[in-house]
């Protein structure tokens, strides 16, 4: 088995990168989380009205295209999947689509579509012109949206945004490019399937979706995904979806396209993602646990284990966990699971924790959420505090208060500290106050 500071300062720095946005999961680039139903994801800004010949007539041939493109994508139908794409495209493009159909092809889908939104086009004569250049009748930049399911994985279909711009050729219209609008601001979304082929490996409770030469690391994966999804519903009481989408990128650049172009992702070993949020009505799309291509490699089986059951945690407790929750109890939470059963003490498990213990006493209040911002050993301390902290709770009151006070301060979000108190005294008949003082009786008494 590892260090566990080793696999703490993976997950730490995971959960680093997600406090800037108040979340327990990242907020992927073109993604919504929000608490009410979403807009539609991925709508840059200068966005311009459609000009007057804009018409249904080329919304809905637009439409077909797309609905023709989608259907190919499905039904493996490569020459009509190749009919979609524009003539006088760039070959370099043509290939890539290419490939993209291929990679596709080893991926049981439950749905695959575009959604088109022609109230919301870009001016074309801000594309850059090495792709206005080739021959066309008219261009158009609308806004549209992927709409997909994993099958196995996705129990509802998830959306993301897709920057296409079409070109029409006499009564016909075409994908003339999916990468002319970055410089506006509208990036096509980056599947696993843009990099590599898809192998994918059904488990009860999920898939694994990899790529050719991981099978040692996929096999290790599916004999713990399904162990770990039982473990993590026998504590959560809620109602999920039980089903989780494992995705195993080959590179950082491929895992920096899953999970966000600014994450540190030669510092993980796993994340949680979602596309979209809504906790009024329990919603949650395209949940994920991205690997890391490296740092998951190199774990023993029981660090793997804990690593799995932490974020297949965060992807229970989602749906009842709205944004400015305290990180300290989403994280302590996720660590308490993820260290369940496994044997692993506290002393064991939390190193720096027990050396500040020793050396300088018990921390003087709850970890505050900018200590997750932090690097090295404070971010180490700030997750071995919060993962002692929902031991204590667990110990002394009882796992069920231990899911009550989770459930009762993640579903308040960014509340006060009285109203903290109000809660706290609810579930542990104790405040913020009286929390702490037991907590640091705790922590002396198993880390001298």
């Amino acid at each position: 088995m590892q260090p566990r500071s080793k696999v703490r300062t993976w997950l730490g720095a995971a959960v680093a990168a997600i406090v800037l946005a108040g979340l327990a999961l990242v907020s992927l680039p073109g993604a919504d989380q929000q608490a009410g139903p979403a807009a539609g994801p991925g709508r840059p800004m200068g966005a311009v009205s459609p000009a007057p010949e804009a018409d249904a007539s080329r919304a809905d041939a637009v439409t077909d295209l797309l609905n023709r493109r989608a259907k190919a994508l499905v039904d493996h139908d490569e020459q009509a999947f190749l009919a979609t794409l524009d003539p006088k495209a760039d070959e370099a493009f043509v290939s890539t689509q290419r490939r993209l159909f291929d990679n596709l092809a080893g991926v049981p889908l439950d749905e695959w579509s575009y959604r088109l939104h022609p109230d919301d086009a870009l001016d074309v004569a801000e594309v850059p012109s090495r792709f206005t250049s080739a021959p066309s009748d008219e261009l158009w930049a609308p806004a549209v949206d992927l709409r997909y399911a994993l099958r196995g994985g996705d129990v509802i279909p998830t959306e993301r945004a897709m920057g296409f711009l079409f070109a029409r050729h006499g009564d016909d219209w075409y994908l003339r490019s999916d990468t002319a609008l970055d410089s506006l601001g509208r990036r096509t979304w980056r599947g696993p399937w843009d990099f590599a082929p898809c192998v994918v490996t059904t488990t009860e409770h999920g898939i694994v979706l990899s790529h050719p030469g991981s099978k040692p690391m996929v096999d290790r994966l599916v004999r713990e995904l399904d162990p770990s999804v039982r473990a993590v519903s026998e504590l959560w009481p809620t109602p999920w979806s039980r089903r989780v989408a494992v995705l195993l990128p080959d590179s950082p650049g491929e895992m920096r396209a899953l999970v966000g172009p600014d994450f540190p992702v030669e510092s993980v070993v796993a994340v949680a993602v979602a596309d979209r949020v809504d906790n009024k009505t329990r919603t949650v799309a395209g949940q994920r646990v991205v690997l890391s291509p490296n740092g998951v490699r190199s774990l023993s089986i029981p660090s793997l284990r804990i690593v799995l059951r932490h974020e297949i945690t965060h992807l229970a407790a989602r749906a009842d966990t709205v944004d400015g929750s305290p990180t300290w109890l989403l994280e302590g939470f996720a660590d308490y699971v993820g260290y369940r059963d496994s044997g692993v003490t506290l002393a064991e498990g939390a190193p720096d924790l027990a050396k500040q213990v020793r050396q300088d006493g018990p921390p003087a209040g709850l970890p505050e959420d900018r200590a997750f911002r932090s690097g090295g050993s404070d971010l180490d301390l700030a997750y071995q505090q919060s993962w002692s902290l929902a031991r204590y709770v667990a110990e002394t009151h009882g796992e069920a208060a231990l899911i009550a006070m989770y459930r009762e301060l993640a579903a308040a979000g960014p509340v006060s500290a009285t109203e903290t108190d109000r809660i706290l005294r609810d579930v542990l008949g104790s405040d913020r106050a009286e929390l702490v003082r037991g907590w640091q009786s705790y922590l002396r008494k198993a880390l001298k």
